[in-house]
Formats: C-alpha cells, sequence, structure tokens
C-alpha cells in the first residue's frame, strides 16, 4: 500500500519530473536508510518548480534535508536510466 501512495505521490504534473522521480523510486528508493526516506516524503510535498529547478541544477535547496536528497537522486539518475 505505501508503495502504491509513493507512486501516485511521485507523479507529477511535468513530465520531467516523473522522468526523474519514478524511476528513483523503483530502483533506489527500496534500499535507502530510514532517513533519506523521510527526506523523499518531505521532498514531494515541495513545488514542483522548486523540484524542476533542483534537478537541472539552476540552484539547491535551502534546507539540508531536502538539499542531501535532492544530491542522492542527482547522484544516482545514471543508475535509474
Amino acid at each position: 500500500m505505501e508503495r502504491n501512495r509513493l507512486f501516485w505521490a511521485s507523479r507529477r504534473g511535468m513530465l520531467e519530473l516523473d522522468l526523474v522521480l519514478l524511476p528513483f523510486l523503483d530502483k533506489i528508493y527500496p534500499n535507502l536508510e530510514e532517513e533519506d526516506k523521510a527526506r523523499y516524503h518531505r521532498l514531494l510535498e515541495c513545488e514542483d518548480q522548486d523540484m524542476f529547478g533542483w534537478f537541472l541544477r539552476r540552484e539547491d535547496p535551502e534546507d539540508p534535508d531536502l538539499q542531501k536528497i535532492v544530491q542522492i537522486i542527482r547522484d544516482t539518475r545514471s543508475q535509474t536510466r
């Protein structure tokens, strides 16, 4: 059930974000530590435009916890393609 909710929360209004978040959820998220999973949940509460800028490396989140999960997603992009 949790996986289903995360899948739908990870589906965003922007195709570009879906192409980042859904493969991450499928391949990387299951192996994250609990703290990083909680960070991912917090990330899903952020605005799409903010996430888009973070994943394109135009800017970084000010919150250190969000910065950590964004960096994990950036670093693992090659593993999710």
